[in-house]
């Protein structure tokens, strides 16, 4: 069992940056793919950012390219969603999720790839 907990969400205006963290408890941390995905009123839930199991392949959700970054910390079980050039349009409340059944190169991106989720945090930003 894998707990997730996301923090560092809040309001900023628009091209500012925020870092969320998603601090992982139980099971073994280098051995899960972990995955954002974020969620506004009305609308699904999509895909932002995954990183593999092993060897930390990344992968981003087309509308964050060259602004978003997701990277791991083996030794803080931790996994960070650095988001620079922030627009109206990333408004959300982002998850973040665990999966141990992916392969090890691979960057999951569908929600139901993962198995376990965070409570999520709120990320406004105002124009």
């Amino acid at each position: 069992q894998v707990s997730l907990a996301e923090s560092g969400g809040g309001l900023v205006q628009a091209g500012a940056s925020l870092r969320l963290s998603c601090a992982a408890s139980g099971g073994t941390f280098n051995k899960v793919a972990i995955g954002w995905f974020r969620r506004t009123p009305g609308k699904e839930r999509e895909f932002v950012a995954s990183i593999s199991r092993e060897y930390n392949k990344t992968s981003l959700a087309d509308s964050v390219v060259g602004r978003f970054t997701i990277s791991r910390d083996s030794a803080k079980n931790t996994v960070y969603l650095r988001m620079d050039s922030l627009k109206p349009d990333d408004t959300a409340v982002y998850y973040c999720a665990a999966t141990t059944r992916s392969g090890i190169f691979h960057t999951p991106s569908n929600e139901g790839d993962f198995d376990y989720w965070g409570q999520g945090t709120q990320v406004t930003v105002s124009s």
